[in-house]
């Protein structure tokens, strides 16, 4: 039960993961169709800036969970490389657990922030009157994953699993 947590963890990480690329190359088609109709057309979206803005928080929250799978977020190597295996892998189970409570709570928040922007229907202040929770829901749902990929990393420092030392420190 425990390898199928920790490989749906990791399945749903990767997901995220494309999900960002499609949505980092779906902003880069917009830029260059707002360059398109300024240059040629003398026109625009009018909605790049803000489409592009959601792209980027998009981006940012649905990878962070892939980007800690893989061991890939900047650590301080100073301190982690110089502790030996042991108190190691206590530092990287205490640094998991803040990391759980710092985004259990901004999970709350931001389910806060959906329900009441779904409930007052609160719309952008755009030509496009994007509904806020779409754009906020997002961010809680890349939030999510990386909770459940925190979650995977302390089981993993918990069983000794090597997959949770960074490549840097094996």
């Amino acid at each position: 039960m425990m390898r199928f947590f920790l490989s749906f963890a990791d399945f749903l990480a990767r997901m995220g993961a494309y999900l960002a690329s499609a949505v980092l190359v779906g902003m880069v088609g917009l830029i260059l169709w707002e360059i398109v109709l300024r240059s040629v057309f003398h026109t625009s979206t009018f909605v790049m800036d803000e489409f592009v803005g959601y792209g980027v928080a998009s981006v940012t929250f649905m990878a962070l969970a892939h980007a800690v799978g893989q061991g890939q977020i900047i650590r301080v190597g100073l301190l982690i490389e110089r502790v030996p295996p042991g108190p190691r892998r206590w530092l990287e189970s205490l640094s998991a657990v803040i990391g759980l409570v710092t985004v259990t709570v901004l999970i709350y928040f931001f389910w806060l922030r959906v329900a009441r922007a779904w409930t007052r229907g609160s719309v952008s202040n755009s030509v496009a009157q994007v509904p806020m929770w779409i754009p906020e829901a997002v961010v809680m749902g890349g939030l999510g994953l990386l909770w459940l990929q925190l979650l995977a990393h302390l089981i993993r420092n918990s069983l000794g699993d090597m997959r949770a030392v960074t490549p840097a420190t094996r």
